[in-house]
């Protein structure tokens, strides 16, 4: 099976998407603490307007990545650049339209239609009543980061699906200049540590512009648009849904794409409760190799695979295992659906013992 993580690697996804999803967790009428939303308001505007660049350690397990962020903002449009400064040489491009990901490493560079209008570390996901039930968003001391005084922000999960978050906010320009992806009960998952953070009057737009020109490598275009579904509750697409999802979970996506090392078009519905997200990819089975199935680990994302139907499922993302696993054993054809529907929308409990042995990892 094609790995799912051959779209945008998430490694390369999470210090653009995290700061805009963070400030959807809170809306005035629910906020416990004013304060930490004004703050996370700070954020997304420092974040949106400013022309920065900067250098910064994405560090999880034992594993360390520089990176250096180039953000660009002319006459209210966007552009912004993330470059790999180790081995891989990878490369990440947003603009008005696409993202460009140029992956050396591999070969290959993917290209996706933009999902949103907004800027991109402002595109905040549709506001969800339920948020306030599942994290706790509230200040932390002032303490320093990079030299500097910052106001922690800490978003704390109410259960065991969803992971939270610390913030590190700059005081002056409320930049987030150190940021932390936590379980449950605090333990860091991973961490994005600036080195080096400069604000610009201007951005030239050379610095936008890849170092790599993918000559010869495969190129690979998601063209199709994604469909949104306006937060259905386990909502059927494609013939394809899912029952019993945990608690706030909604799906929130759709599209028909091709992956890095298939021809066979794969159904990619999203789920989330507008802070975590988890991606599940259905596609035909291979009969000359043998199908995935269980639990593997990849990076700081979780990805539980299973059989249905003549179909390879597999959930994949940045939360506990018990949460793909739930939502990959959920996922249902239309036609069964029926046998469900009296069922309350509820994620089983994970499993008393250890998932079959997993088929290798999706490549990283």
């Amino acid at each position: 099976m094609a790995s799912p993580r051959a779209s945008v690697p998430m490694l390369m996804r999470w210090p653009i998407s995290l700061f805009a999803a963070l400030l959807a967790a809170v809306s005035p009428a629910h906020a416990g603490d004013r304060e930490a939303r004004q703050w996370l308001e700070r954020m997304s505007e420092a974040l949106a307007t400013r022309n920065y660049e900067g250098r910064f350690f994405h560090l999880r397990d034992s594993r360390s990545e520089s990176m250096r962020i180039f953000h660009r903002v002319d006459k209210g449009r966007v552009t912004e650049r993330l470059v790999s400064l180790d081995g891989s040489g990878r490369e990440i491009i947003r603009n008005q339209t696409e993202v460009i990901c140029y992956l050396p490493d591999r070969r290959t560079v993917l290209v996706e239609k933009r999902t949103d209008d907004s800027t991109l570390l402002a595109a905040v996901p549709a506001y969800n009543e339920e948020l306030e039930a599942h994290y706790n968003i509230e200040r932390g001391p002032f303490t320093k980061a990079l030299g500097r005084r910052t106001q922690v922000i800490n978003v704390t999960p109410r259960d065991q699906f969803r992971y939270g978050y610390r913030l590190w906010l700059d005081d002056e320009t409320a930049m987030p200049l150190k940021s932390q992806l936590c379980d449950r009960n605090g333990k860091v998952i991973e961490q994005i540590l600036f080195a080096e953070l400069n604000f610009r009057d201007r951005i030239p737009a050379d610095s936008l512009k890849p170092s790599i020109t993918g000559e010869g490598f495969r190129w690979i275009r998601q063209d199709a648009q994604p469909q949104f579904a306006a937060g259905q509750a386990g909502g059927q697409v494609g013939g394809w849904g899912v029952i019993r999802l945990p608690a706030g979970f909604r799906l929130t996506a759709w599209r028909i794409q091709l992956i890095a090392g298939s021809n066979v078009p794969v159904q990619h519905l999203v789920y989330s409760d507008g802070l975590a997200s988890v991606s599940v990819f259905i596609e035909p089975s291979d009969p000359q190799a043998q199908p995935m199935r269980g639990l593997a680990k990849v990076g700081a994302a979780f990805a539980f695979s299973r059989a249905l139907d003549g179909h390879q499922v597999t959930a994949v993302g940045e939360v506990p295992p018990v949460t793909v696993e739930a939502i990959a054993s959920g996922v249902t054809k239309e036609e069964a659906k029926s046998r469900f529907e009296a069922r309350p929308e509820q994620a089983p409990a994970p499993a008393a013992s250890p998932p079959h042995q997993p088929g290798p990892p999706p490549n990283q």
